[in-house]
């Protein structure tokens, strides 16, 4: 007597794992930048988070939150601005973070100039 057994869909339990199907999906689609912040710290410990930011760059996402960075019009952005104005320390905040997101795209093998636009 033998037994003949289905291989294991491990994709099924990955998936039900991913925090972006753990809660709202919208979170990872929100104009609110605090939302967004959430969004991204919770791809953090995503085990499919450097395949997800890898396909958002090649399909240049127009927006949302794709492998813990946030894309707004197919560009990586440091983080959501809100509506208006922004400071002057908000400015340079910014530039700051743009080096760190160039920092974090290279580290997970992706190349910064060339193949992901960084938005001002």
């Amino acid at each position: 007597m033998s037994l003949a057994l289905a291989p294991l869909d491990i994709t099924v339990e990955i998936e039900a794992n991913l925090p972006c199907r753990k809660f709202d999906p919208d979170l990872w689609f929100s104009d609110a930048p605090a939302q967004l912040e959430l969004a991204k710290s919770l791809c953090g410990d995503c085990p499919l988070r450097v395949e997800c930011l890898a396909g958002a760059v090649e399909r240049s996402e127009p927006w949302g939150v794709w492998g813990g960075e946030i894309f707004e019009r197919g560009a990586v952005v440091p983080r959501k601005r809100p509506r208006g104005r922004p400071r002057k320390v908000d400015v340079a905040r910014d530039a700051e973070l743009a080096v760190e997101v160039e920092e974090r795209l290279a580290a997970n093998g992706l190349e910064t100039r060339s193949s992901v636009r960084l938005a001002a």
